[in-house]
């Protein structure tokens, strides 16, 4: 991990261990279909359409300014079996049995209507394709989230999230997700445990513009006085350095490989 001291600072490189787990599991063929759900700015949809190399990949996701990039980076690695398109996977019109592996980092767990969207995820795969998802467990067992926030608040109440808050850790509970996709049309389910660290910066000052930039973080910083909020950046600040290695700045967590197969 000592390499990840000179990465540039963004989300595939706090994600790069998972992400080398997650593609083990793709198991992509070479003429496969696939849809990257969530692609973000593409760094899966690429690891899928270099397997499927006689196939085809498309990245969607609702961030225009991501999927702009995402055809950035496509077009100059030459990636020629790759297209991203801006859009909502839970309502988009996907073509019926279009795809053969359904794929997605950390993109289905802000879906606003679950039930909906894995039917309609599901509708999009052949019958017998697979979904494969890596996705939160539940917060108080991701280190990150708990010491983030616990640094923010201190010794008072965390600040009430708004009804239609994104919720980062909403299909960390096994049973329930089992319950949410076997309802949208999914069977044989699997969740893989996966305990690795995120990686937030070569330094403290990177790791801490990193985690500023955070949602929940920026929020939570917005609504505190400017006296509270200088004693939550330097309870931030003790955090990361009590985090800090010769390779970085890194928090624990753990996720869950979801994988299913369309009945």
């Amino acid at each position: 991990m000592s390499n990840l001291a000179l990465v540039h600072m963004d989300y595939d490189a706090e994600l790069r261990i998972h992400n080398a787990r997650l593609r083990r599991v793709y198991d992509i063929g070479l003429d496969d279909s696939v849809v990257d759900i969530g692609c973000g700015t593409g760094q899966t949809t690429r690891d899928a359409a270099r397997a499927a190399v006689v196939g085809r990949v498309l990245g969607v996701d609702t961030s225009a300014s991501a999927i702009e990039r995402a055809r950035e980076l496509a077009a100059g690695e030459q990636l020629h079996n790759v297209t991203h398109t801006v859009a909502d996977a839970q309502v988009h019109s996907f073509d019926d049995e279009e795809f053969d592996v359904a794929i997605s980092r950390f993109g289905t767990m802000f879906f606003a209507e679950p039930a909906s969207a894995f039917r309609n995820i599901a509708r999009a795969l052949r019958p017998g394709a697979r979904l494969v998802m890596m996705v939160w467990q539940d917060r108080a067992r991701n280190e990150w989230a708990v010491s983030i926030g616990n640094a923010l608040a201190a010794d008072q109440a965390p600040p009430p999230r708004p009804a239609d808050a994104m919720d980062a850790f909403s299909l960390g509970d096994p049973a329930a997700v089992t319950t949410i996709l076997g309802a949208a049309g999914f069977i044989g389910f699997s969740f893989t445990d996966v305990h690795e660290p995120v990686y937030y910066g070569r330094d403290v000052a990177t790791a801490l513009e990193w985690v500023r930039g955070f949602a929940t973080v920026t929020e939570t910083l917005q609504l505190l006085d400017p006296a509270s909020r200088k004693q939550a950046l330097d309870r931030l600040i003790r955090l990361l350095q009590a985090h800090a290695r010769a390779d970085g700045v890194w928090l624990d967590s753990r996720a869950w490989i979801v994988t299913a197969r369309r009945a």
